[in-house]
């Protein structure tokens, strides 16, 4: 015969608070793999394989078809280093909406591609982007990098003048050369620093760094980056980052933006005040490096032809911070 069990109440809200703490800490640890498989893209993903150093690789990308009448032209997009594909997708969307066909990489390093042991080049990196393009039959893109997507969009710009139709560089990083005033830190030392990354201080710095005001939507961005410091195979996302880190540090664009000859507008948020590197400077020497309302327009001033939009009280990313404002200026543009 059943007998009903009958808890004090006190014993009742106790279970309760016990399970439910149990629940949010659970979540709390809930991981996110290094090549995001729980992070859903805004559209398909696709992989383009790479072979280098010995190893076979994979690039992921989305290549997104026009929603409406086609206008024939393509627009490639390069994400920044502590993103992917994934922050793209109301960009995406609007240009597909206009009878854009959009190509989405995830470089090699980042997003949903392979996390690989090799020397990172932009050089290599724009090779790879080209073999992409090649591969799907696309002759001529326009190309729009954001932060070190930026640098790339140079760097392919420079090495494919031929492919691109404009370069669009949305607060692009590299408008200094770092390694001038930001002391030296080797990958193994940089790989110490990103081994310390936690939710708390991703958060922390893109309150700080990248937003004028933080607000809830953002917080998928740190869910993602946050969740990966939880995966068991985070320090190989730590050395890869600190490998990519060194690249930007080793490898400045700021030198040749003079050679650019492709159309090129830059769209700043005059409020950024991001420097690689910027925790080894001490606050006097931050105020002075970092400026885009200062950068944007030395920056523009130094190719040839070269046009700049500029948004108010908008920090390192307008197409997030700013999105219908960027949305307007971006189709004008192209």
């Amino acid at each position: 015969m059943l007998r009903k069990i009958i808890l004090p109440f006190s014993f009742s809200l106790l279970l309760l608070l016990t399970i439910t703490v149990s629940s949010f800490a659970h979540q709390k640890a809930d991981t996110i793999s290094i090549t995001l498989e729980g992070v859903k893209y805004g559209y398909p993903i696709k992989y383009y394989p790479i072979h280098t150093e010995g190893q076979d690789l994979r690039m992921a990308y989305m290549d997104v078809l026009p929603t409406q009448l086609n206008n024939g032209r393509t627009v490639v997009l390069f994400h920044g280093k502590n993103f992917g594909g994934y922050y793209w997708t109301n960009v995406i969307k609007a240009l597909s909406s206009r009878g854009f066909r959009v190509i989405v990489p995830d470089q090699i390093g980042f997003g949903k591609s392979s996390k690989a042991y090799i020397h990172y080049s932009f050089h290599q990196m724009s090779k790879w982007n080209k073999g992409l393009l090649d591969t799907l039959g696309i002759k001529r893109a326009s190309v729009l990098g954001h932060s070190m997507g930026g640098m790339l969009a140079t760097r392919f710009a420079l090495l494919y003048p031929e492919v691109t139709e404009k370069l669009l560089l949305e607060n692009p990083i590299g408008l200094e050369d770092y390694k001038t005033f930001i002391p030296y830190i080797n990958t193994e030392d940089q790989y110490k620093t990103e081994l310390k990354a936690t939710s708390e201080s991703i958060r922390k710095y893109y309150q700080t760094s990248y937003f004028t005001v933080w607000k809830p939507e953002y917080e998928e961005l740190v869910r993602i980056a946050g969740g990966i410091t939880n995966s068991g195979d985070f320090p190989r996302f730590a050395k890869v980052a600190a490998m990519t880190y060194t690249m930007i540090y080793e490898q400045p664009v700021v030198y040749e933006f003079y050679n650019l000859r492709v159309p090129t507008i830059l769209f700043i948020g005059r409020e950024d005040k991001t420097i690689l590197g910027k925790s080894l400077l001490s606050p006097d020497q931050q105020a002075i490096h970092g400026q885009y309302k200062l950068l944007g327009k030395q920056t523009a001033a130094k190719i040839p032809g070269a046009k700049i939009i500029e948004f108010e009280a908008c920090g390192h990313i307008p197409h997030i911070e700013v999105p219908t404002e960027f949305t307007v200026a971006l189709l004008g543009s192209l």
